[in-house]
């Protein structure tokens, strides 16, 4: 294999699941990428690369792990990989894909945030390969005047055309400037660390190809080159995921819960899923897509090998026949889990209670939904009243939509 074959393979792999929203802009990152990689080569190094993770939240789920697996790709092609962690950034909040303001945390609420993320990301990240910074190490030292420099590579005009900001403008709704300042400092995120690649969803294109290209520009160096991924869609096929809609796939979800959400997926949606968080190489997706439609692969049968592939990266291997075991006993053979949580139900207690207090639902507006949808059983009877007091005469098993069930045991 010559040392230019060896590039093209690189190129490929790494320019899986991008998207640009322009092919000329995705052509011109991919040749930028590859001249990059000669140069490093001549120079005897390896490419610098970075991702950076705002901890707003404690937990993450598979819609996260997209630049996360991206970061591996790059760490096993042997290039240096930095898991940025947003400390400074997270003050703000990125407005990137927000119709609204994010509401501002404090430096305790990030710190701790912080520290769950990392153990989390070491799910799919080499600990031994990857590089932890936090950027309140450089920005936190930046005075008026640097904004003042760094400000002037803008105008207003180009976050007016960002759609988000649009949006609020012609909603009459307020913009604040301290929201303009979260590209910037992401762009000076990219300088300090000297990045070859920055890694991010369609959501961060403009700070990366418009804000920190800009900025390392100005400062001298060469500009990055954006990796811009595809948004993996949620349990619904259509929507990002998302923690608030209730669509996401959470990483500490149990195997069996893992497995059974993936299968719930729409068919369309198998595609995004394979290219943005599996293992599998572009020639093995090909060929899973080809297979798919040409009919020589059954959707469900390739349904159960994403599954599989997703409970055996978030819980290891020996854990796939179990979850795949407990999914056939559900799902196909209409049983109910031999193992689940139990609930001791309290005299007077609601069907809307119950499932918040139980964890079949994360707030009463989505147990009452479940109610409407007629998604809720206890036992083989349907529930229509969210407001209805349960009364048991022994053990029953309650069961909000297709996944969750809980043991309910009277209270003595």
């Amino acid at each position: 294999m010559t040392p230019s074959t060896r590039i093209d393979e690189q190129v490929a792999l790494l320019m899986q699941g991008t998207e640009y929203g322009d092919l000329a802009l995705q052509a011109a990152m991919a040749a930028e990428l590859r001249q990059r990689l000669i140069d490093a080569d001549r120079e005897g190094r390896r490419l610098r690369v970075y991702c950076g993770f705002d901890p707003r939240t404690s937990d993450l789920h598979l819609g996260h792990t997209v630049p996360m697996r991206k970061l591996r790709q790059f760490q096993e092609l042997g290039h240096e990989v930095t898991f940025l962690i947003g400390r400074f950034t997270s003050l703000i909040g990125d407005p990137s894909d927000q119709d609204k303001l994010r509401p501002q945390l404090t430096a305790e609420q990030t710190a701790a945030n912080a520290e769950s993320y990392a153990q989390q990301a070491f799910k799919i990240l080499d600990p031994q390969r990857t590089r932890i910074e936090y950027n309140d190490t450089w920005l936190s030292k930046l005075d008026f005047a640097d904004l003042i420099r760094l400000a002037s590579n803008f105008t207003l005009q180009q976050f007016l055309t960002r759609d988000t900001f649009r949006k609020r403008w012609e909603d009459g709704d307020a913009i604040y400037l301290h929201e303009t300042f979260y590209t910037l400092m992401q762009g000076y995120d990219a300088y300090s660390l000297r990045a070859d690649v920055q890694v991010g969803g369609t959501d961060q294109l403009f700070n990366i190809l418009t804000g920190a290209r800009k900025l390392m520009e100005f400062m001298g160096e060469k500009p990055n080159i954006g990796i811009i991924l595809g948004i993996l869609p949620g349990t619904d096929g259509v929507i990002k995921m998302s923690k608030s809609l209730g669509n996401h796939i959470p990483l500490r979800a149990t195997p069996d819960d893992m497995y059974g959400k993936v299968m719930s997926i729409p068919d369309a949606a198998m595609s995004s899923f394979f290219r943005l968080v599996t293992r599998l190489a572009p020639a093995e997706i090909a060929a899973i897509e080809r297979g798919l439609s040409g009919g020589e692969l059954h959707p469900r049968d390739v349904k159960m090998r994403l599954a599989r592939e997703i409970v055996a990266i978030y819980h290891g291997e020996d854990q796939v026949a179990a979850a795949e075991q407990a999914f056939r006993q559900i799902f196909q053979e209409q049983g109910v889990p031999a193992a689940m949580e139990s609930y001791s139900l309290a005299p007077g207690q609601t069907v809307t209670d119950v499932l918040v207090a139980s964890g079949l639902a994360a707030t009463r507006s989505a147990a009452r939904r479940l109610v409407e949808q007629k998604a809720v059983r206890l036992e083989d009877q349907v529930l229509e009243d969210a407001n209805a007091v349960l009364s048991l005469s022994g053990d029953s098993v309650l069961r909000a939509g297709k996944r969750k069930f809980v043991r309910l045991i009277p209270r003595g």
